[in-house]
């Protein structure tokens, strides 16, 4: 039997605390949730660590956020040891907020990336202190400091991140909207989340359910710090936090 949480990050990724009721605790001891601020682990984007505040006093402490049979299913691993809730008890919710902020500057990058690199995406990863997007470029002049310059570009004009939903049919009347070669987001749904930069979405418009700030400027100082050959058609860029390093 799965079970269905509330993504309350779908709609505000700043929600560090809320309150919510434990449904079901799996055979493992993952705790599932009516609904959650935490992201479980999907598109190259880690899932939130934090802690739940126990009714009576004492957290559980969450080490990973996954999901279960079904995206839709959010399961909060605790550490090892931990006292779990019961089934019907009202927790508070509290992500590690500094972590998940990192995260949704570095996804907010990876988007803008993908618009100073318009090519097919073959992969790619989120990391607290470097990520990396994987494009199909069978042979690549880019440069890591005129690549650096232009995301910086698009950084310091400050453009607004929004999301949008739009259907299973505009998503297939609009193909060019999905940017990742091999993989295809969810349909079923009746409706897609788009994540949008740019007045109007001008600068981008992608298929993602990622967290992301909410303005280009919020991603701070970032840099390529290597662009790597990774078969006859994949070239692999990694984003780093920071000024580009002198030499």
């Amino acid at each position: 039997m799965s079970f269905a949480t509330e993504a309350l990050f779908r709609d505000d990724s700043y929600l560090a605390e809320a309150e919510a009721s434990v449904v079901h605790i799996n055979a493992r001891g993952g705790i599932i949730l009516d609904r959650t601020i935490f992201y479980a682990t999907s598109g190259g984007q880690p899932g939130d660590t934090g802690r739940l505040h126990l009714p009576l006093g004492g957290n559980v402490e969450i080490a990973a956020t996954v999901t279960g049979e079904t995206k839709d299913e959010i399961i909060h691993v605790p550490l090892a040891e931990e006292t779990l809730p019961k089934v019907g008890d009202r927790l508070r919710l509290a992500i590690d907020w500094e972590r998940r902020h990192r995260l949704m500057r570095m996804h907010t990058a990876c988007h803008l990336l993908t618009v100073v690199c318009p090519y097919p995406i073959t992969g790619a990863a989120v990391g607290e202190d470097e990520s990396r997007v994987d494009f199909d470029i069978p042979d690549s002049g880019f440069d890591k400091h005129a690549v650096t310059a232009r995301l910086m570009e698009l950084v310091k004009a400050d453009h607004p991140v929004f999301t949008r939903w739009i259907t299973d049919e505009e998503l297939a009347a609009n193909p060019g909207l999905v940017k990742s070669k091999n993989v295809r987001p969810p349909v079923g749904t009746g409706r897609i989340r788009l994540v949008c930069i740019g007045e109007e979405a001008m600068i981008d418009s992608q298929p993602c359910g990622g967290t992301h700030v909410r303005s280009t400027g919020e991603v701070g100082e970032i840099h390529i710090g290597k662009i790597e050959k990774k078969g006859r058609e994949n070239r692999r860029f990694r984003i780093r936090f920071g000024t580009m390093p002198a030499g």
